[in-house]
Formats: C-alpha cells, sequence, structure tokens
C-alpha cells in the first residue's frame, strides 16, 4: 500500500514537470498530542516523524501542496500538569499515516531564482485524511482488540522558508492537526475500561524542517526578474 502511494506521488510530479516550478523534498520534526491522556501543551514534541512533500507554485505567492507524514503519538498522564489525570495514570502509543493536500500563501514574493525573493515567511492550510489503530472490541480486562481507522482532520499552520544552496529549499513549519476523532488514545465510551470521559475530539501537532529541490522549468512570474 505504502508503495503504491509512493509510486502515484512520484508520477504525478513527473507529468506535471514540464509546467512552472516544482518542489519535491523531506521532512523531518516531532510530534505531539493534545486529547484525553496527558500534557495539554499545544507544542510539546516527544515523538520523531517524518515524510515526503510536494509541492506546485503557482506564483509567487501562492503554492498547492501535498503530504505523506508519518506522526508517531504518545503519552502519558504521570506528564501531565494536572493531579486528577497525574491520578489516572494512563498512558498510550498509537501511529498517524496522514495524506494532505492544500494551499499555501507566502507573505512575501518567494522565487530561489532571485536573491531578492529567496526567504519567506508562510501559512498553510490543508485538508487531510489519517490511518491510525481503534479499539476495536475488549478480548479480557487486560486485552483490547485494535483495527485499522480512517479519519479527517484539518492542518493548519506557519513557517518561514528560504534558499539553502542552489536549487534546494529549507523551512521550518509548525502545524496543528484539529481531527474528526476521538479516539486516537483509545478513548471510546463502547468499551467501559476505555471510557476516559473526554468531551472533545482530539489533536496532534507536527513541528518540523523540510528541505526541498526545485526543478521543473524556470521561476518566470510577471513582476519578477531573472
Amino acid at each position: 500500500m505504502k508503495k503504491q502511494i509512493l509510486f502515484i506521488l512520484f508520477s504525478i510530479a513527473s507529468i506535471v514537470s514540464q509546467a512552472q516550478s516544482h518542489e519535491i523534498g523531506v521532512l523531518l520534526g516531532g510530534s505531539n498530542f493534545i486529547g484525553d491522556i496527558g500534557r495539554t501543551n499545544y507544542i510539546y514534541p516527544n515523538k520523531i516523524g517524518g515524510g515526503i512533500i510536494y509541492k506546485y507554485n503557482l506564483n509567487p505567492r501562492i503554492a498547492l501542496r501535498g503530504t505523506y507524514t508519518y506522526i508517531p503519538v504518545s503519552a502519558k498522564d504521570s506528564d501531565a500538569e494536572h493531579a486528577f489525570r497525574q491520578n489516572n495514570g494512563r498512558t498510550f502509543s498509537n501511529n498517524i499515516h496522514e495524506f494532505a493536500a492544500g494551499i499555501e500563501f507566502n507573505f512575501y514574493d518567494y522565487n530561489i531564482g532571485d536573491h531578492r525573493t529567496s526567504y519567506t515567511p508562510y501559512i498553510f492550510a490543508e485538508v487531510a485524511t489519517f490511518n491510525y489503530k481503534s479499539p476495536a472490541r475488549a478480548i479480557s480486562n487486560n486485552i483490547i482488540e485494535l483495527k485499522n481507522k480512517f479519519s479527517y482532520s484539518a492542518p493548519v499552520g506557519i513557517g518561514i522558508k528560504g534558499l539553502l544552496v542552489n536549487n534546494l529549499a529549507i523551512a521550518f513549519e509548525i502545524g496543528a492537526r484539529f481531527t474528526f476523532a476521538d479516539d486516537i488514545d483509545y478513548s471510546t465510551p463502547d468499551i467501559s475500561s476505555l471510557n476516559f470521559g473526554g468531551n472533545g475530539n482530539d489533536w496532534y501537532v507536527f513541528s518540523g524542517l523540510s528541505i526541498v529541490y526545485t526543478f521543473g522549468r524556470p521561476q518566470c512570474y510577471n513582476g519578477l526578474t531573472e
């Protein structure tokens, strides 16, 4: 399944490589979870994840982007700031495989082919589907059967990017994901031992670096000179 998805992404990149400017690269960073277990800090990376990213630059301000990101998440109540969570003593870990597509908006004109426009802050918004493990049924008091499950999230974030060397660019970004799931930490009202009593959906955050290679026809946008 993963090999097929990677093949499709690289095939799409090859087909459109004769259009304007394209970027493809790798992501590496840290993730953290906000839910019914552990800390409630919005930015507190505690697991290492990574993935691949592709961007299609429509103009110096706007790019379309697609990503696959492997995002492990874990938490334990002993790290929580509040005593009532610490007393629960719960822990969990899960692995998220996220596929996202969206739009990126640059605050300044961006074109690494021109030293005057070789860096910019940016914001992005995406829609995503992700796969993770969810509790299916209780086999015994201490054994829970898990199943693969898909859900959706709305990643939004902010970053800064710029020229690294030649056709390589580097970026740092932080993206928060509001999900439409409340069982990433295995909390579910369907199993009494896992009914944590939460009243909101789960969140996860990925913060990290990307290094991308720019290719395709040189960027020749109106209003910029090479």
